[in-house]
């Protein structure tokens, strides 16, 4: 029998299976250069009224110099979203340039009660606050949802507890399977985010290692990113190391260089917490008068965050930087 001829294989037919052509999808967008003064990042991005992420990474990387920023501009009204507000909830709360917050907890770590906070609620001032107030895990769900374009994410957590019923973000289900009750937790969309990191490109890509908190589904979730980072490095850096480039460009609006951008927290591989800040915050903000007096030493009275360090001092400074390091084991991405 005559053999029948065989198939003409081209190197395309071995190539993966990708998806034909849409005619109505948009151009492929090249990264753009996003690097902005960290003054002109927060004025054109945080508006009156917006709701803002801040702390996503718990007690490291809080990014207080784009808090003070946004003090010093006096950018009010805001609704504060955050997993540990620690002392930067705080200060904004005590410049009167809030609204609203949505947290499982507003305090300052190492000290206790954040007394700014406590005013407003107590006695509404400087002016009133809201609370909405979240478990770490509901609200972590509600960004987790806004992140994934979810309708909603079920949950356990906060059943049978009185956050039910007050909070708009949980709404009573039943499991559709089984019909147990369960909790539906709204999807949660931030006007803006801003996160610190270690490293970033001028595209916006940011490059972070230590506690991550919320900081991937923070970013995703929120219509706006502002990342300021330790160090901005060419591209070609990271990615080197793609694995922790764990905020991706395509959702950042500006990228500041901010050296010491989140003191008194600190940043792995960089800077030790500052507990004296802390302590120096909470006993001279027990008092409105005191808070006002600490606000125009540390924020109002200096321009920007290198007069901030300058402020800080070299000796200061120096005392915070690693005297011990553990480098992480290389890794092969060769293939």
């Amino acid at each position: 029998m005559p053999r029948e001829p065989e198939p003409d294989v081209r190197m395309d037919d071995l190539a993966p299976w990708k998806a034909g052509a849409r005619t109505d999808a948009l151009p492929h967008h090249r990264g753009e250069d996003k690097r902005l003064p960290l003054a002109e990042a927060v004025r054109r991005h945080v508006t009156p009224g917006a709701s803002v992420v801040l702390g996503t990474c718990l007690e490291q990387m809080i990014p207080f110099a784009a808090a003070h920023e946004i003090m010093r501009q006096g950018i009010g009204d805001l609704t504060l979203v955050g997993p540990v507000s620690d002392i930067a909830f705080d200060q904004l709360i005590g410049a009167g340039l809030v609204r609203r917050v949505m947290v499982a907890w507003v305090g300052n770590v190492m000290m206790g009660s954040a007394y700014a906070y406590r005013r407003a609620v107590e006695r509404g001032e400087p002016r009133s606050v809201e609370g909405i107030e979240l478990k770490n895990v509901t609200r972590s769900q509600a960004l987790h949802a806004a992140a994934i374009g979810a309708p909603f994410l079920p949950t356990r957590a906060a059943l049978g507890s009185d956050l039910v019923g007050r909070n708009p973000w949980l709404e009573p289900i039943s499991d559709p399977k089984t019909g147990e009750p369960l909790l539906a937790v709204r999807p949660l969309r931030p006007d803006v985010a801003i996160v610190h990191v270690q490293k970033a490109d001028p595209h916006g890509n940011g490059l972070l290692w230590g506690s991550l908190g919320i900081t991937p589904d923070a970013v995703r979730a929120a219509r706006a990113t502002i990342v300021t980072a330790e160090e901005l490095v060419a591209p070609e850096q990271l990615s080197r190391d793609p694995n922790r480039v764990l905020v991706p460009g395509l959702v950042v609006a500006a990228v500041c260089e901010a050296r010491w951008g989140a003191h008194p927290s600190p940043v792995q591989g960089y800077y030790n917490r500052d507990h004296r800040a802390y302590r120096d915050y909470h006993a001279r903000t027990r008092t409105i008068e005191g808070c006002a007096a600490w606000r125009a030493e540390w924020v109002d009275g200096l321009r920007d965050l290198e007069a901030y360090v300058a402020r800080l001092g070299n000796e200061r400074v120096h005392a915070l930087i690693p005297t011990e390091h553990h480098f992480a084991e290389p890794v092969d991405y060769g293939s």
